[in-house]
């Protein structure tokens, strides 16, 4: 059944499409800046709770228990992405994204006590456990409160129209990499503000969310009316599989999942590839995460101006080929510095050819997220928006959970550490096989599938 797509205009007055893409990308740019802010400090500081509980890092357990609680964030992203995403279709966008923003600030600010148990002297065993115990609740609740990166999409649905979506998207990719970018340097100079107090990263963290709250109160006006659409249930995995099987849907989902797997493939090994064959600290590492979500900015940036001349297709189509040859060049990098006496210096060639490879694989992936979400969205019905794009985000988070551990289990299995970046290359291939599957919605239409 096929229903004409009324709410693919804007929402409104022009000012309130404006003020809900402003908030739309400070509650994905505040996601990710507290994930970026978290992801460089949270072993260190969970590393003395866990030796005190007899589980330590080097040669224990400790290393695997921070893999889960680094893993049970995107984990919940995983399981509730729909349930926001069928949740904003049914009551609106706006209640979704307020009880978003304000879980993030009381489950960051929770990390910032939790970690506050004192380790010096050493924490008892009890002091331990509550400390490790609050701390996994707090990395469960973010990811649950940050699971509405779908239904921040589906604002931009909302508001723009099918010729401008991929452009609209492509504001997701660009907060996905200020945050990113930002994260790991406002932790660095906000440890300093607090005197490196243990609780001032959860403390920054809460507070950026609480002033994004605050203007998402007094700025976002609801851009989806509610009640448009049929009443669904809310968390079902039936309807999971039923958005999986429209047309063009689950190849789409399918591609993303894999392009994004490929690409934790990468990152998850970054920094133990990059001290490995060019015997970087954590002060260059720090450097190389950031020039990673800088290049997110750039690309997401370009990649506008781009989307008002270029089929969504054929912009996700160079996405991939520059992440299968950026990942690619990264391997043979690998392969080249294995067996080598010490390490590529500073003034190595192999340097300059990896940072290349790796700006090509990062552009290439912010040339993929807009590009899918445009033809999930375009392709999708507009009472489900919100569902089809938060399935999309589910099996995205599956993906960061998969291709980290595919990623760091491959990264020692071949004294060249080239493994994960060769395992990619394979997945690219097939994603290139995928994307003829799909089909090009035409100019200022869009397939709308009912949801029964």
């Amino acid at each position: 059944m096929t229903s004409p797509r009324s709410s693919d205009a804007p929402a409104g007055p022009a000012s309130a499409s404006r003020g809900a893409l402003l908030v739309v990308f400070l509650t994905v740019f505040i996601d990710l800046l507290g994930f970026g802010i978290v992801l460089p400090v949270l072993p260190r500081q969970v590393e003395p709770y866990l030796e005190a509980v007899g589980m330590p890092v080097e040669g224990g357990p400790g290393g695997a228990v921070i893999g889960v609680l680094f893993a049970v964030f995107s984990l919940m992203q995983f399981v509730f992405s729909p349930f926001w995403g069928r949740l904003s279709d049914r009551i609106g966008r706006r209640p979704v994204l307020l009880v978003s923003l304000t879980g993030s600030v009381v489950f960051y600010a929770l990390y910032g006590w939790a970690v506050s148990v004192p380790t010096d002297p050493a924490p008892t065993a009890t002091a331990a456990w509550w400390a490790l115990g609050l701390v996994l609740l707090a990395r469960v609740g973010a990811g649950i409160a940050g699971a509405s990166v779908g239904t921040a999409a589906a604002v931009i649905a909302d508001c723009t129209t099918p010729e401008n979506r991929a452009r609209g998207m492509a504001l997701i990719g660009i907060a996905f990499g200020g945050g990113f970018t930002l994260g790991p340097l406002i932790a660095y100079f906000g440890l300093a503000l607090f005197q490196r107090e243990r609780w001032g990263v959860g403390a920054i963290a809460s507070l950026l969310s609480f002033v994004a709250l605050l203007i998402a109160l007094f700025v976002f006006r609801e851009t989806r009316r509610p009640g448009a659409g049929p009443t669904r249930p809310l968390h079902r995995v039936a309807r999971s599989l039923a958005v999986l099987r429209m047309p063009s849907i689950g190849a789409l989902v399918l591609v993303y999942f894999l392009a994004i797997f490929s690409m934790a493939n990468f990152e998850s090994t970054l920094a133990l590839f990059t001290e490995r064959a060019f015997g970087m600290g954590d002060d260059a590492n720090f450097l190389v995460f950031a020039s990673v979500g800088c290049v997110l900015m750039i690309a997401g940036g370009g990649y506008r101006p781009l989307a008002k001349r270029l089929a969504e297709r054929r912009l996700l189509t160079i996405g991939v080929l520059l992440m299968l040859v950026g990942l690619a060049v990264v391997g043979g990098v690998a392969v080249a510095l294995a067996g080598r006496d010490g390490v590529a210096g500073a003034g190595s060639p192999w340097r300059w050819i990896f940072y290349v490879a790796a700006a090509l694989a990062v552009a290439g992936f912010a040339f993929v997220n807009p590009s899918v979400s445009a033809l999930i969205s375009r392709q999708s019905g507009s009472d489900r928006q919100g569902e089809v794009l938060g399935v999309n985000q589910s099996f995205a988070s599956l993906a960061r959970i998969l291709g980290p551990l595919a990623g760091l289990s491959l990264f020692s299995l071949h004294p060249s550490h080239g493994l994960p970046y060769a395992a990619a290359v394979v997945v690219l291939t097939c994603v290139t096989l995928l994307i003829p599957r799909i089909g090009q919605p035409p100019a200022g239409a869009a397939e709308a599938v009912a949801g029964g």
